[in-house]
């Protein structure tokens, strides 16, 4: 089976990632028929001399595809499009999002709402200079009358009209998205850690007590950062369960 030679419209200047600039361009290819089920792709190594990008980033826009479904690898084979694909919408959720679908009955305190000077990490994943004006939210998260989380997000400014009210009485990304905002894909790290002794007070933990963390950053349909979290879960009440599927 011969290979499906695409062309590539990147534009290295764009602050959108050029592996996800990849991926968007192939992922299209398949939803319009012009890569069908089956078909395979170059070798990495080719694709990445053709593009002239590095192996690393074409490697990383594959795996988003084959994270998302629409890939498989397969050895001897290659890279092709997955037979029989079914196409589905993988929605982004929130905690509050999770919290209400499950008749937890989520309630938020705002801690700290405003502006303030993005630190280099900050900057960094919101693709802004250091220093920039950013959005920064501190959120008490609880279910059931019981504190449930600690929520820290960074957003740039004038993404949607946020007020503290409002996040007090929606999650954060009902409101994004009820202003427009297209979210279409978060990189996410989940680890753990011992409370602080400020984090277990709000949380009603001892000190030390072992907290759930995740870090994520949410990316629209056009590829920019809309908006990053730092969160801290009790251990004690909050667990993540992820089913894994072989391919």
């Amino acid at each position: 089976m011969t290979s499906t030679r695409l062309e590539f419209d990147l534009d290295r200047s764009s602050p959108v990632p050029l592996y996800f600039q990849v991926a968007e361009q192939i992922s299209e290819a398949i939803s319009s028929g012009e890569l069908t089920p089956g078909s395979r792709l170059d070798n990495e190594i080719l694709l990445a001399d053709r593009l002239g990008l590095s192996r690393p980033t074409i490697r990383q826009a594959i795996q988003y595809l084959v994270d998302k479904g629409l890939l498989v690898r397969k050895r001897g084979v290659g890279t092709q499009v997955v037979h029989g694909q079914v196409k589905r919408s993988v929605e982004l959720t929130s905690l509050y999002d999770d919290l209400r679908r499950a008749g937890q009955d989520p309630a938020t305190r705002v801690l700290s709402f405003g502006t303030a000077a993005a630190d280099e990490s900050v900057a960094t994943v919101l693709a802004v200079p250091a220093g920039t004006e950013v959005l920064h939210l501190e959120r008490l998260r609880s279910a059931a009358g019981e504190p449930l989380a600690l929520l820290r997000n960074w957003l740039p400014l004038g993404l949607a009209p946020l007020t503290a009210g409002a996040l007090a009485e929606r999650g954060l990304y009902e409101l994004l998205r009820t202003a427009g905002v297209r979210m279409r894909v978060a990189n996410q790290r989940i680890g753990a850690r011992a409370a602080s002794p400020a984090e277990a007070r709000l949380l009603g933990e001892r000190r030390g007590a072992p907290l759930l963390t995740m870090v994520r950053t949410t990316y629209d349909d056009q590829g920019r950062a809309v908006e990053h979290g730092s969160h801290a879960y009790r251990a004690s009440h909050y667990s993540l369960e992820v089913t894994l599927i072989e391919r």
